[in-house]
C-alpha cells in the first residue's frame, strides 16, 4: 500500500520558484508595487510555496472566500476549511491586473509575486463566526483578522523564499516532497502526525505511543511560525522534543519535522487545515486530542473530533485517529484515560501545556509525573533566562521566580 496522496486532484502543487525561473521574478520584482504583509499573510505563502497548501494556486478570490466561510469548499468543489487571504489598504493603491511584490519586514524582505486578478472587500464579523465561533477580540485568531486592511487580494502566487527557515531550523524543516521520500524510504504508508506548538508533556508522549503502537509510524510535527504571546518559543520546543525523542522513543517509529505555519487558534476549523496540509506531507492519520489547536474556553475540549464526523464523506483521505482524556493516574501508577482508568479525579494528575508555562513561570517545580526530567530541564533553563534578563533590566531588582527563588535562600 502507497502513501496517502495529496489533497485534491493531481499531485503536489509547490510554488516556490528555483533557479533561473527565481533569478527572473527577483529582477522583475525590482519594478512592481510593493505590499508588506503580516506575518501570517508571509507563513501561508511559505506554506504555498512547498506545497503543504496544495491544490492552492494563490490567496483567495471572492467566491472560494465565500464559499470556504460557509460550506468549507473552494468555489472548485474541493474541501477547504479556513480562508488563505491577503489584504491591502487604499494606501496601497493596487489595482485589477497589477503585479505585486509581496515583503515582509519579519522575512528577510522579497517573498513572493502575485497578480491581482480580484479586489473585493469582506465581512470580517462573517469571516470570524463562521471561523471561529466568535468575533470577540480577545481571540488572537479574531484580532488577526479584524486587523487586515480593507480589500483583499486574490490571484496565483509565485513564492520566492522560504523566509530562513531552512537556515535556522536544519534538517527539522521539511517540505512534503522530503516527507513523503522519507516515509517512503522508511516503508512506511500508515503513518500518524501529531500537532504541537508546545514542548511535549508525558500525556503527548503517552498519545505519541499509543499511535505508534497501530501505525507504521509518526510524524511528530511542529509548528515554526509565529506563537501567540506567552507560548514557549519554537527553538526552546525543538530542543525539549528532541531530548524526549533521543530518550523514549524506540529509535525508527518517529520523525520530528517542522513546518512554517502560523496558528491562528480556530479550534475545529484549524484541526481540519491540519488534517488538509498533512495529508499533503504524506500522513495517513492525525492524532485530535483534547482541545486541538483551541485557546481558552472558546471551543469544547473533544469538538475538534466532532466536527471530522460532520463533514461530508470523501472530503479528506486523511483519517482523524480520536483520542481520549488523558492525565497521570497515581493509583494506575503510569499515564490512562477516561476509557483506561476507572479511579476518581482525587487520583489524577491532569496534564497541560497551560500548566507548565504557569508553574514554571511563576518558579515552581514540575512533579516528576508531568514530564521526563531532560524535557523539565530545557524548560527550567528556559524560564530562568527570562528572571536573568529582568534581573538586569531592573539593575539586580529581582522579579517573579528569580525573586521566590532568593527568598527561599
Amino acid at each position: 500500500m502507497g502513501l496517502v496522496p495529496p489533497h485534491g486532484a493531481g499531485g503536489l502543487k509547490p510554488l516556490l520558484l528555483e533557479g533561473e525561473a527565481l533569478q527572473v521574478e527577483r529582477k522583475a520584482a525590482e519594478n512592481i508595487i510593493k505590499l508588506d504583509v503580516t506575518s501570517r499573510e508571509a507563513c501561508d505563502c511559505f506554506m504555498m510555496g512547498i506545497g503543504a497548501f496544495t491544490p492552492l494556486a494563490g490567496f483567495l478570490g471572492q467566491a472560494d472566500w465565500e464559499r470556504v466561510c460557509t460550506e468549507m469548499k473552494l468555489a472548485s468543489g474541493v474541501f477547504w476549511p479556513i480562508p488563505i487571504t491577503l489584504s491591502a489598504g487604499d494606501e496601497d493603491n493596487i489595482e485589477l491586473g497589477d503585479k505585486v511584490a509581496i515583503h515582509s519586514q519579519e522575512f528577510g524582505g522579497l517573498i513572493a509575486i502575485m497578480e491581482v486578478k480580484e479586489k473585493y472587500q469582506i465581512d470580517k464579523h462573517f469571516e470570524c463566526k463562521q471561523v471561529f465561533n466568535t468575533d470577540e477580540m480577545e481571540h488572537p485568531g479574531v484580532a488577526k483578522v479584524m486587523a487586515q486592511k480593507k480589500w483583499n487580494l486574490g490571484g496565483p502566487v509565485k513564492v520566492l523564499s522560504e523566509g530562513g527557515f531552512p537556515q535556522e531550523y536544519g534538517e527539522l524543516y521539511a517540505r512534503p516532497a522530503e516527507t513523503r521520500a522519507l516515509f517512503e524510504q522508511l516503508g512506511w504508508s500508515r503513518v500518524a502526525a501529531f500537532q504541537t506548538r508546545n514542548p511535549m508533556h508525558r500525556s503527548h508522549e503517552f498519545l505519541v505511543k499509543i499511535a505508534v503502537e497501530v501505525m507504521d509510524g509518526v510524524l511528530i510535527h511542529q509548528i515554526l511560525g509565529k506563537l501567540k504571546a506567552g507560548d514557549i518559543p519554537a527553538e526552546v520546543r525543538v530542543r525539549a522534543i528532541n531530548a524526549l525523542v533521543e530518550n523514549y522513543f524506540v529509535r525508527g517509529t518517529v520523525v520530528s519535522k517542522g513546518y512554517p505555519m502560523e496558528m491562528r487558534y480556530a479550534g475545529p476549523r484549524e484541526a481540519l487545515l491540519h488534517a488538509v496540509f498533512r495529508q499533503n506531507y504524506g500522513c495517513s492519520h492525525l492524532i485530535v486530542g483534547r482541545d486541538h489547536a483551541g485557546v481558552g474556553d472558546y471551543y469544547g475540549p473533544f469538538d475538534a473530533q466532532k466536527i471530522f464526523y460532520k463533514i461530508p464523506e470523501g472530503s479528506l483521505a486523511l483519517k482523524p485517529l480520536p483520542m481520549d482524556w488523558t492525565f497521570y493516574c497515581y493509583k494506575c501508577g503510569g499515564m490512562a484515560s477516561l476509557k483506561t482508568c476507572p479511579h476518581g479525579k482525587e487520583d489524577r494528575l491532569n496534564l497541560s501545556g497551560t500548566m507548565v508555562r504557569k508553574t514554571l513561570s511563576e518558579g515552581g517545580e514540575l512533579p516528576q509525573e508531568f514530564s521526563r526530567p531532560e524535557v523539565v530541564q530545557i524548560l527550567q533553563e528556559y524560564y530562568q533566562s527570562l528572571d536573568d534578563k529582568v534581573e538586569i533590566k531592573l539593575h539586580g531588582h529581582a522579579t517573579g521566580a528569580a525573586a521566590k527563588k532568593k527568598k527561599k535562600k
